[in-house]
């Protein structure tokens, strides 16, 4: 039985392969910002355990965990949780990119860090959900796209450091998915939401399984998914 600490797992791509780990008898661990989500978590994913930590604080992280029981292994650690505020650069302050830069690059560096004896025990996997904006950025999309960019460097780094501990690394890079974060974009720039022109989360959570499933003489490095529509 495998073990997976998972950010993200409430909706969306996290939510998907929460819910395909867990019906192929894996283990895991779900990340949530208070005491309140993790109860929403746990009754969403039974079976699932939980660790309280608020990726917008990274700051508080280790505090956070050494409060916990952690886990003494782990096969996986799976960057999904992101959120986004597009704006101008000649209007998004400083708070717009704190938020952002906290959630998608700091804390996931922070959390790979506390968790890396761990996956060096199991010899485990990394794996960050990344976004199309993390290979270019649009207009309006600045400071989303400096965080996924930061978050590809980080990946990068990360692999080169940890390949001779046994430790893979992977960046997907989904285009747009439909998801609650997709709607929130699609109500920041004004646009009606068509959950059915986007990737299916089921979808990303299949390109997810397969580079975790790959066997041990291969490595995915990167993976970009696009919608077929």
């Amino acid at each position: 039985m495998s073990t997976h600490l998972i950010t993200g797992a409430g909706s969306g791509i996290g939510a998907a392969v929460a819910r395909r780990l867990t019906e192929r008898g894996d283990e895991l661990v779900l990340l949530a910002r208070d005491a309140g989500r993790a109860k929403e978590l746990a009754a969403l994913h039974p079976g699932a355990r939980t660790l309280v930590g608020d990726l917008s604080n990274p700051d508080r992280l280790s505090w956070a965990f050494g409060q916990q029981p952690m886990p003494e292994r782990l096969d996986s650690l799976l960057h999904i949780a992101g959120v986004v505020e597009l704006g101008r650069v000649g209007e998004l302050t400083p708070k717009a990119w704190h938020f952002q830069l906290n959630a998608n690059l700091i804390a996931p560096a922070e959390l790979t860090r506390l968790m890396l004896p761990q996956l060096r025990v199991a010899q485990g996997h990394v794996l960050f959900v990344n976004s199309g904006a993390g290979l270019s950025a649009s207009p309006e999309w600045s400071a989303y796209a400096a965080s996924k960019h930061g978050l590809k460097a980080l990946a990068d780094s990360l692999r080169h450091e940890e390949h001779e501990n046994g430790v893979r690394v992977t960046s997907v890079y989904p285009g747009r998915t439909a998801s609650p974060m997709q709607a929130k974009v699609h109500q920041q720039e004004g646009k009606e939401y068509d959950a059915s022109r986007w990737i299916d989360p089921e979808s990303v959570a299949t390109t997810i399984l397969m580079a975790l499933d790959l066997p041990r003489d291969a490595e995915v490095n990167d993976l970009t998914v696009r919608p077929g529509r």
